[in-house]
């Protein structure tokens, strides 16, 4: 969602904002803007539309050492230049941009800025101006800066400068994610770490309810009562070079592409002789432990959850729910006795599944976060964390992050079951493996599903996929792909489910996609292509060697049943990213969508 840079050192700030900026554009925006503060002045650059834009837009002529930007995702007004950050205050003293949702902005407004004519329809504005009014009272940009946040209710990473202080500047963090990056005589604050990779790997986590001063030199962090905070700082793991496309015309396509090698990271990694899971014993203990695990994600990471239900009462013998973390949060169902909480998330900063995660730490439950960012939010707020080990996933449509979740689900239910003393005929290194080559397989048959794109998907206005028991799941995922980066209305069904309903939409050439990897129902869902072929649809099978008949559009390599939804969602990436393609839209950065949903 919405991203924040902000830079004092030495050299010229405008690049750097605008080159952090543009690292950011994966997360999904609509508009951007950035703030420079030199002798003459503050210099505010702000468009609808994307960083190239912006770019075309700055003076260049400007030179300064300090300044903020922002990428937005619209939540409050309309994507327009007005409501576009930075906002600034009445007179143009205070410039501020922010992440998040702020819940009593209206409640703000008429008890503080009856008086003040708002220029934009964000909440965002409400806080600037309030900063003002404070200000003028406290005489203390610091004291106002605090007096400011106290009376914030919701999300906020905020970052701050003042016209009259070249010197500093100010940031402040609740919910959403804010970092400072540590140079030499430079710093940063961004809400995302690859937005700054390039000018430093030293960064300072920012916790709730803490406001800091950056300057070139030095970063003071302090809570709201006016407590110092003394932190080290940490090394970010992420390789600049990772976050580059190199020779690909689409980062999806390289993600997609990177998932054998993925596969390959995590087997290293997880080797019983690199001394097994992280922290095993403790995970182990706190699973074992539980007489019911709840897995609480959202979108891809929800799909992946329910494939890992699968794995846990199977291998595990554990009943395990999967909830929709937006829906958890509001309407938690009966708790058992002793739960556990699994958090799967891509980016570990999801909104809604925080929301989730304070509520049952507040009762008192373990949980354990599942991420590809290791030190964020879900990750070091929850009692343990698993790493996906995939590298930065920069394409909206999340592709290696989803099939490293499997992985490593499957590997925590197997290492589970081992702990139980359960006997197990799965070796799930061994497999993995086996895994990781026929998906190297399929990424090299891009010609075949390119073609198959154009032959169902090039004109249809909707499409649906069906299977039974995990493929049944991995339809789910393989529409959600579909319909978010070519935005053709797909649904994923169970196939028996077709007729109870859905076979009603069945028209003439209607794309249907099924999946056949699971012998026990390769009859079943046969009869249900059958069904709606019948009714006029396109039919299109992807099946397993051993299960395809001469009709079937695509034969997958055979691997472990545990395993097929590792082999089973790449063709249906393909298919996915091709319709985009020759459709003409904007792969990596589909509209109206964010990378991480950072607010509820």
């Amino acid at each position: 969602m919405c991203g924040i840079v902000g830079f004092i050192g030495q050299n010229d700030a405008r690049d750097i904002l605008l080159n952090g900026l543009e690292k950011l554009e994966y997360r999904g925006y609509d508009s951007a803007g950035i703030a420079v503060l030199n002798d003459q002045g503050l210099h505010l650059s702000k468009v609808k539309g994307r960083i190239a834009a912006l770019r075309k837009h700055v003076d260049h002529s400007v030179q300064s050492t300090v300044g903020i930007g922002h990428t937005r995702w619209a939540t409050h007004g309309v994507p327009s230049e007005e409501n576009a950050h930075p906002h600034q205050s009445a007179s143009g003293r205070f410039t501020l941009v922010h992440n998040g949702v702020i819940e009593n902005y209206q409640e703000l407004c008429r008890e503080y800025l009856y008086d003040v004519n708002l220029k934009s329809k964000t909440d965002t504005e409400v806080i600037v101006q309030l900063m003002e009014k404070l200000a003028e009272k406290t005489q203390d940009t610091v004291e106002a800066f605090r007096q400011t946040m106290r009376l914030l209710q919701g999300s906020y990473a905020i970052a701050l400068i003042d016209r009259e202080d070249r010197d500093n500047i100010y940031a402040a963090k609740n919910k959403s994610p804010l970092l400072v990056g540590l140079g030499e005589g430079f710093n940063v604050v961004t809400s995302d770490a690859m937005a700054t990779l390039k000018v430093t790997d030293q960064y300072l986590e920012i916790y709730d309810g803490e406001i800091v001063t950056v300057s070139r030199n030095f970063v003071e962090v302090q809570q709201l009562n006016g407590t110092l905070v003394d932190r080290k700082p940490f090394t970010a793991q992420i390789d600049w070079a990772d976050t580059e496309k190199g020779t690909y015309p689409h980062f999806m396509l390289k993600e997609i592409d990177e998932q054998p090698l993925v596969m390959r990271k995590i087997i290293k990694e997880y080797q019983p002789e690199n001394n097994g899971l992280k922290l095993e014993a403790d995970i182990q203990n706190a699973i074992k432990d539980a007489d019911r695990i709840y897995i609480i994600a959202a979108g891809t990471s929800y799909h992946a959850g329910l494939i890992g239900k699968g794995f846990l009462e199977k291998m595990a013998n554990i009943p395990t729910e999967v909830h929709i973390a937006s829906e958890f949060s509001y309407h938690m169902p009966l708790l058992s006795e002793r739960p556990l909480f699994i958090f799967i998330s891509q980016s570990g900063e999801t909104a809604d599944s925080r929301a989730v995660l304070v509520k049952i730490k507040e009762m008192g439950y373990p949980a354990l976060t599942i991420t590809n960012v290791p030190g964020s939010t879900l990750s070091r707020e929850a009692d343990f964390t698993l790493n996906l080990y995939a590298g930065p996933e920069i394409a909206v449509a999340s592709t290696k992050a989803y099939t490293a979740q499997i992985a490593v689900l499957a590997i925590l239910a197997v290492d589970t079951a081992k702990a139980k003393g359960m006997e197990l005929d799965f070796a799930p290194m061994q497999e993995l493996a086996i895994a990781a080559n026929a998906m190297e397989v399929l990424t090299d048959q891009k010609n075949t599903m390119e073609e198959l794109a154009k032959d169902y998907l090039s004109a249809s206005r909707n499409a649906f996929f069906i299977g039974r028991g995990t493929d049944y799941h991995v339809c789910l995922e393989g529409a959600l792909k579909l319909k978010e980066i070519s935005y053709i209305q797909a649904e994923g069904f169970a196939g028996g489910e077709l007729k109870h309903g859905t076979i009603a939409l069945i028209e003439e050439d209607t794309p249907v996609i099924a999946l056949a990897t699971q012998e026990k129902v390769n009859y079943a869902i046969r009869g249900n292509v059958q069904e709606v072929v019948a009714r006029g649809a396109n039919d299109l099978i992807i099946s397993m060697q051993g299960l395809e008949r001469d009709t079937d559009a695509f034969v997958i390599p055979a691997v472990h049943e545990f395993l097929t939804p590792l082999v089973s969602v790449v063709p249906l990436q393909l298919l996915s990213y091709y319709a985009a393609l020759h459709r003409g839209c904007d792969v990596d950065k589909p509209r109206n969508l964010a990378k991480s949903v950072t607010v509820e």
